[in-house]
């Protein structure tokens, strides 16, 4: 077994996360099976309690782990399926660690960060790598982070344990640009360095994020304050057209030739020809370009839908056509109208989400994908919104909601659970992970899919109430996916417009470049024919 450590320095969001997955899908390229996991210094034991303010997209596993969103990256660049496993908080260590010893597992001793928590660490890198050539663990935050410290003792222990010429330091940091200067600085990258080498760990190569090219004086002069190796000094600028650019950016810095040099690795040459395929129906799509609304209330946040968003560019990778995303507040919709923000699109989605906040707006929207045959898809929230607007304007339930908005409506079309009414705990108690879905024939799903039994993944408390289905089926609903052992609609269609899918699961969470999700792909398809009609 080989490990690759990957921490950052100076600045939070530098990219750790794509740069391992980045590295990750380079290693797979030379025929090396490779997995990674995030360690999280966060106290939280997961981030599903988190806010997308404070956290983003929170990614779910097959499992039913809630989990950071670089997870998404890793499997989204590379082909491993990952478990809960992967994704360690400080929170899960702590609990961990305070459980055995209400169960007097330490024989008494006292209970410190050195060696209870450290050790506790390491456990999970031993249990994280069976089956791979290679782990490669993201360290969260940046170097110096007071919470941070115990992950990076446990490396430095770790590394002494399998023996240093089984792991790699990879330092990610960044190289700030002064307009006013003129040049790009090191000085920060160096006291980032400095401060790693004070715990007692030596970075063997070193990432830097920069927006201007690193001249060959520079690498000298980081290599030396440093003390890596020139080579060692890889220049990772940002991509101009889209993420999956960094495998080859990698390549073409000679990191994947490093990696395999200073671990020791028997491996082929990388064969790069499935990632310039994708990169190039990214930059030159032959098939024009459609125009989507993603109509949400963290339109804001650029990390809320994240997964939303990278599932539509690979569908546009699968239609080979560019993808065009319009960002619209659905609280914008409420105060004025689908009209003015959804006329000349192309195609709407409703992503998932929580709370009552812009769900008014939300409905518009969906009545205006029903009314004006625009295609539609609706995702766990989305499908939810879908089916009460089917309620009220064409069922005539004129009051139709979800429980969850409106605890004494009439006509509860969305409904919690039953196992779900005496839940007090938020954390992990949500309908969580991968379910099995039976399609119906000759429905749009089946048409997508192209198979009859499928499984995705889920994360939500409420569903279609079954109470509700002979009425909105009768009303010319569509229930085109069923969960066979409990029965639970997991899909609708509304024949009145051509393409108008609401799904209960989370297809974005099973895309990649290199597999573009069905349902996705069918969707981009027909709004590329509508645009293509529209000229």
């Amino acid at each position: 077994m080989k490990y690759i450590f990957i921490t950052g320095g100076v600045v939070s969001s530098l990219g750790k996360g794509l740069t391992s997955g980045g590295l990750g899908a380079l290693l797979e390229t030379r025929g090396i099976k490779v997995r990674i996991q995030k360690f999280d210094p966060y106290l939280n034991v997961d981030p599903g309690t988190m806010s997308p303010f404070q956290h983003g997209e929170v990614y779910v596993l097959d499992d039913g782990a809630e989990t950071d969103l670089d997870l998404g990256h890793y499997e989204r660049f590379t082909h491993g399926k990952l478990s809960r496993f992967n994704n360690l908080t400080s929170g899960q260590i702590y609990e961990s660690v305070i459980q055995k010893e209400r169960r007097g597992d330490y024989l008494g001793k006292t209970v410190q960060v050195i060696p209870h928590v450290t050790n506790e660490i390491k456990s999970r890198l031993y249990a994280a790598g069976e089956g791979v050539d290679v782990l490669i663990t993201e360290i969260g935050g940046t170097v110096g982070d007071i919470e941070g410290l115990p992950f990076i003792e446990a490396m430095r222990q770790f590394s002494l344990e399998v023996g240093k010429e089984n792991v790699l330091f990879i330092h990610v940091t960044l190289i700030p640009y002064l307009k006013a200067a003129g040049e790009l600085k090191t000085k920060p990258s160096q006291q980032s360095v400095a401060k790693l080498r004070e715990i007692g760990i030596q970075p063997d190569i070193l990432v830097c994020r920069t927006e201007k090219p690193i001249s060959a004086d520079m690498r000298q002069k980081l290599s030396m304050f440093c003390n890596v190796e020139p080579n060692a000094v890889i220049e990772e600028r940002d991509v101009e057209h889209s993420i999956y650019e960094l495998p080859s950016a990698l390549a073409h810095e000679g990191m994947d030739s490093l990696v395999v040099k200073k671990l020791g690795i028997d491996a082929k040459e990388s064969d790069m020809s499935a990632w310039n395929t994708i990169v190039k129906r990214i930059i030159d799509p032959k098939s024009g370009t459609t125009n989507i609304a993603v109509v949400g209330k963290y339109i804001d946040l650029q990390d809320a839908y994240k997964s939303i968003y990278e599932a539509l560019a690979h569908a546009g990778i699968g239609n080979d056509c560019r993808v065009s995303v319009k960002r619209v507040d659905s609280e914008d919709i409420e105060r004025e109208g689908a009209e003015k923000y959804l006329k000349g699109i192309d195609g709407i989605l409703i992503p998932g989400g929580f709370g009552d906040r812009g769900i008014e707006g939300k409905i518009l929207a969906a009545k205006y994908a029903r009314e004006n045959k625009i295609p539609y898809l609706g995702i766990c929230l989305g499908m939810q919104i879908a089916v009460i607007e089917f309620a009220r304007n064409v069922a005539g339930l004129s009051r139709a909601n979800s429980g969850e908005f409106d605890d004494g409506t009439q006509y509860p079309v969305i409904s919690l659970l039953d196992e779900q009414k005496n839940i007090t705990d938020k954390g992990a108690t949500m309908r969580l992970g991968s379910y099995e879905c039976e399609l119906v024939d000759g429905t749009l799903a089946v048409k997508a899919y192209k198979e009859k039994r499928i499984r995705e993944r889920h994360r939500h408390r409420y569903e279609f109430n079954n109470l509700f289905r002979e009425k909105l089926e009768k009303a010319g609903l569509k229930i085109s996916g069923v969960n066979p052992k409990r029965n639970l609609v997991e899909i609708v269609e509304i024949p009145e417009n051509p393409w108008m899918v609401g799904v209960q699961f989370h297809p974005e969470f099973q895309s990649k470049p290199s597999q573009p999700h069905p349902l996705f792909c069918a969707f981009v398809g027909e709004a590329l024919k509508r645009a293509k009609s529209s000229k």
